[in-house]
């Protein structure tokens, strides 16, 4: 009898996992949480180096075609690039800078921490 007492108080195996769980839900959260910040923060830098070769070529009166042309690559690179999909390398941000005239610079500075 003493033994059906003592199964009643343990806990469940279902309600070991329901807990363990959640603290590893959290611990996941949190670190979809990170993940998510990067990828947004990665995204937008994309989308920024994106718009701003796209406003020089504009600027130069230059289409996409030409652009590629001038750098050794394809038209449909260009529009994935200024549809900020894809992030170049630096070889490519040289070429690019060349062809619309422009100085190519790369900081390396501080995080900004967020408050």
């Amino acid at each position: 009898m003493s033994q059906t007492k003592t199964t009643r108080k343990r806990r469940s195996w279902e309600s070991i996992k329901r807990t363990k769980g959640k603290s590893l839900s959290s611990a996941k959260a949190s670190a979809g949480m990170d993940e998510r910040r990067r990828g947004y923060r990665e995204a937008r830098e994309a989308f920024d180096l994106a718009e701003q070769v796209r406003e020089a070529r504009e600027r130069l009166g230059m289409t996409q075609a030409e652009l590629a042309a001038r750098i050794g690559s394809t038209q449909p690179a260009i529009a994935r690039l200024e549809g900020g999909g894809v992030t170049p390398s630096l070889d490519t941000l040289r070429r690019i800078a060349s062809a619309l005239s422009l100085e190519l610079v790369v900081q390396l500075r501080s995080r900004r921490v967020a408050a």
